[in-house]
């Protein structure tokens, strides 16, 4: 029972931070760039699994909605190490 538990706090604060990533995430890449259409690419599959993870979350599947939450922010995570997207908030985001 104790692992369940784990994995509903697990759940809750990763699809909390991602959340809170893909309000406060900024694109920096020049409009009418590749980087640019490249840090819409990143944001529409963060969002994508993240609407994944809200649709597994209410089905009742836990495990598969923190990784589809686990996913979205990777993506944001990764948009801003590639230099396209832009994250200030070090308890959401990883340094750059």
């Amino acid at each position: 029972m104790n692992e369940l538990k784990e994995l509903h706090e697990k759940l809750t604060r990763y699809k909390g931070i991602t959340e809170r990533a893909l309000k406060e995430v900024k694109i920096i890449a020049k409009k009418n760039s590749t980087e640019f259409e490249l840090a819409e690419k990143f944001l529409s599959m963060a969002k994508d699994y993240f609407e994944d993870g809200k649709y597994f979350e209410k089905k009742g599947h836990s495990a598969t909605a923190l990784a589809a939450f686990a996913y979205a922010h990777a993506w944001i995570d990764a948009g801003i190490k590639a230099g396209f997207l832009k994250g200030e908030n070090e308890e959401i985001f990883m340094p750059k």
